[in-house]
């Protein structure tokens, strides 16, 4: 059975997405980091990473994000 993953974090700064990953990993909640920027203009910046975890996670790293994220 494919499980299915859903974005809970977008920021157009990569380095706190990844932040956002490794508090969600501290607390054994897989994530991903997606990286959406445009590589054709990357000195830009345009685009954002997004932060995806499995969806039966979702609400609880949403919840964890929330309460114990100092960076956003």
């Amino acid at each position: 059975m494919t499980e299915t993953w859903e974005s809970i974090y977008t920021s157009p700064l990569p380095h706190r997405a990844e932040l956002a990953k490794a508090l969600l990993l501290e607390h054994d909640i897989p994530a991903v980091v997606i990286n959406k920027q445009s590589s054709s203009y990357p000195s830009i910046g345009w685009g954002k990473s997004e932060v995806h975890v499995l969806a039966k996670d979702a609400v609880l790293a949403k919840v964890i994000l929330e309460n114990e994220a100092t960076f956003s």
